[in-house]
């Protein structure tokens, strides 16, 4: 399983999963960049400085793209009546508007390469129904809808869309949730499997999809959930 020599786009690097997915690309061999606000500084990566919050340019990217990773994410954990309408907009600006931004400028380099992949992010909540999740859970579940129809018009020009969806993953979004060892045993008990993720649990899932073993996957919301999204032990 290999991405050596294709030129993958990593939209939010700087830490957790979108880190690792990186980290992992550059030592297989792949031609990264990555693109956020923050420069994650990894070596080996380009880097293009960016805010999907506005305009999205990706003009400077090479011919052609085999592969793009889009992994913002935001958390707000709220009761329904005490999220404000701002707070919704900001979820959809960052989870589903900023992807559509970047899908349609990147996706001339995508219909270039002839056999690319896309990998976006939802999450266990848009499936299950959890509570304080409505915010994410309706800008994630808009995610799947995007990507799935995605995945059956882009399907003509070679383009694979596919979704990772997480359960608790230990990233600093997530660090407030996990602040305190009776917090993540906690959290543990919660999955069949016995604990929370880790970013490379997502990543290494990623780069299946990236890679040509996974040129038979599109259009699937994958659950990588330590079995929370099917199993009640």
């Amino acid at each position: 399983m290999s991405v050596a020599g294709k030129n993958i786009l990593i939209i939010g690097a700087s830490s957790g999963i979108g880190r690792s997915v990186a980290e992992m690309c550059v030592e297989q061999g792949a031609k990264v960049i990555t693109a956020s606000r923050n420069n994650p500084d990894i070596p080996g990566t380009t880097f293009l400085p960016l805010d999907v919050t506005g305009d999205v340019d990706l003009s400077t990217l090479p011919d052609q793209l085999h592969g793009v990773v889009y992994a913002p994410g935001t958390i707000n954990l709220k009761p329904f009546h005490r999220l404000s309408l701002d707070t919704f907009q900001s979820d959809l600006e960052i989870n589903v508007l900023g992807a559509i931004k970047v899908l349609q400028a990147a996706f001339k380099q995508l219909k270039a390469a002839g056999d690319a992949s896309v990998v976006l992010f939802s999450t266990v909540a848009a499936k299950l129904g959890m509570n304080f999740h409505s915010s994410i859970a309706t800008s994630k579940g808009a995610i799947e809808g995007l990507g799935k129809s995605l995945a059956a018009e882009w399907s003509v020009h070679g383009i694979r869309v596919n979704m990772l969806s997480p359960s608790l993953t230990q990233t600093p979004l997530a660090d407030r949730l996990l602040a305190t060892p009776e917090k993540q045993e906690a959290s543990n008990k919660r999955h069949p499997i016995g604990r929370f993720g880790q970013p490379e649990d997502l990543a290494h899932m990623c780069m299946l999809l990236l890679s040509d073993q996974g040129s038979w996957i599109t259009g699937q919301v994958i659950g990588i959930d330590g079995g929370v999204g099917n199993l009640k032990p």
